[in-house]
């Protein structure tokens, strides 16, 4: 046989599938559901993935408050960005932050597990972090995923 008996199958625009689906953060350690969620935004759980399309779900993660993390990171862990003047440097601990904007802890997590590039920013806007339990989706009819039964 000199030919191929299957053709390989890239999703497009077209051709891809997203559904809405929601996520409890509550109780879970931020590093744990971050790379789960960024696996789910990616698309890697569906057979048609493609690498440089953007095919995967809608992502709600509800309950951002309750997110634990282990060991001394709440002080030592630092988010540092910089303003752009000299001596701008300025960080927050990962407690300042988490008491300042909940919802924004998860999404740093998050953001900083997808591509680096425009399909990163692409995938991160199909993302919506709430910090309590009520999002504003239910028209999209989204369907609830338990993160331990994703690999």
């Amino acid at each position: 046989m000199d030919t191929l008996s299957y053709k390989t199958v890239s999703a497009n625009k077209a051709t891809r599938t997203k559904e809405w689906v929601v996520v409890d953060a509550d109780g879970q350690n931020l590093g744990r559901l971050a790379s789960k969620v960024a696996y789910l935004l990616r698309g890697k759980h569906k057979p048609n993935f493609t690498p440089h399309v953007d095919c995967g779900d809608n992502v709600i993660v509800l309950n951002a408050i309750g997110v634990n993390l282990t060991g001394k990171k709440w002080d030592a862990k630092e988010y540092i960005r910089h303003t752009g003047y000299p001596g701008g440097q300025r960080s927050l601990t990962a407690s300042e932050l988490f008491n300042k904007n909940p919802e924004r802890l998860v999404e740093k997590a998050i953001k900083g597990m997808l591509p680096k590039n425009k399909l990163g920013a692409d995938l991160f806007r199909n993302l919506k972090v709430y910090a309590g339990s009520e999002h504003d989706h239910e028209a999209q009819k989204p369907k609830t995923i338990n993160l331990n039964d994703i690999k």
